[in-house]
């Protein structure tokens, strides 16, 4: 059976969406990856055109809230800023928590390239994030 990952983060619009992404890419299959927000921000434009641009669309992802997974059995709740993390619902599922809190490049400021400078940061630091969890918490998976 394989594994229920939830992606968690305040509102589901980037930080989250760049860990969804490049797990799937990672995960092909082998796992079903939901990413939601504790609260509802919409896809975030510049994290779909950073990620497009390192290959991975994701595009036709939405921005969900945590509450509709609430029937879902997760296997692994990834909690991808503190805000999330303090606020994060009790799952009934033996779900193993894990956090790492990376900065909001929604909250960049500048001109348009210092912003996409910040997003392409993050982005390059969720990347070695989703393939490091991958490596240690489901390298046998599938």
């Amino acid at each position: 059976m394989k594994p229920n990952i939830l992606v968690l983060c305040t509102g589901n619009s980037c930080r989250s969406q760049l860990l969804h992404g490049y797990l799937e890419q990672e995960l092909g299959d082998r796992a079903t990856v939901y990413s939601a927000g504790v609260e509802v921000h919409g896809l975030n434009p510049r994290a779909v055109q950073t990620m497009a641009e390192d290959g991975v669309d994701i595009s036709h992802h939405t921005s969900n809230h945590v509450d509709e997974y609430a029937h879902v059995p997760f296997d692994y709740v990834l909690t991808v800023c503190d805000h999330a993390n303090e606020v994060c619902p009790v799952f009934t599922s033996t779900a193993k928590k894990l956090h790492h809190n990376f900065p909001d490049p929604a909250k960049a400021t500048g001109t348009e390239e210092e912003i996409m400078a910040q997003f392409r940061t993050v982005r390059d630091q969720v990347k070695v994030y989703a393939h490091d969890f991958v490596q240690q918490e489901l390298a046998t998976a599938g």
